[in-house]
């Protein structure tokens, strides 16, 4: 018969969820930045700034579920290269969207996808860690929640 688990459980982040949903995005702009240098239709540079516009908001929506993770003590310390891999990405594809706002070619070549490149590099660096930017707090040893 099963028992039900009770006693040591600890609430998971949720920050997590937005950081790499917000990530994802990011990432995607580079494949519709490189579709735009292969046929040169604006809607692919349409796709970039909607999608890095869109991975914008995601990083916000994940700044304050960090923050609501930190003030409800589901997250541990701040894990600073994690922290700052995603803080560089989200600087970086703020610069990106602007530079995606220009007009024609000029907006993907050759800065957007440079910045692309780099956001992603970034952006897959912080996710082979995890995409959190704090260690995980668990119960540890005659700890209970």
């Amino acid at each position: 018969m099963a028992r039900p688990i009770r006693g040591s459980r600890t609430h998971a982040p949720l920050h997590p969820f937005f950081v790499g949903l917000g990530g994802a995005l990011l990432m995607a702009a580079l494949f519709t930045d490189y579709m735009y240098t292969r046929n040169s239709l604006s809607q692919w540079a349409n796709f970039s700034a909607w999608l890095i516009t869109g991975g914008l908001v995601l990083a916000l929506v994940a700044t304050i579920f960090l923050v609501i993770d930190i003030a409800l003590g589901r997250a541990g310390p701040i894990r600073w290269l994690d922290f700052g891999l995603i803080g560089a990405a989200a600087i970086l594809s703020l610069v990106n969207v602007f530079v995606h706002t220009r007009d024609a070619w000029t907006s993907v070549v050759p800065t957007g996808i440079t910045l692309s490149t780099i956001v992603t590099i970034l952006l897959l660096a912080a996710g082979l860690r995890g995409w959190c930017v704090t260690a995980v707090k668990t119960a540890g040893r005659g700890e209970s929640e």
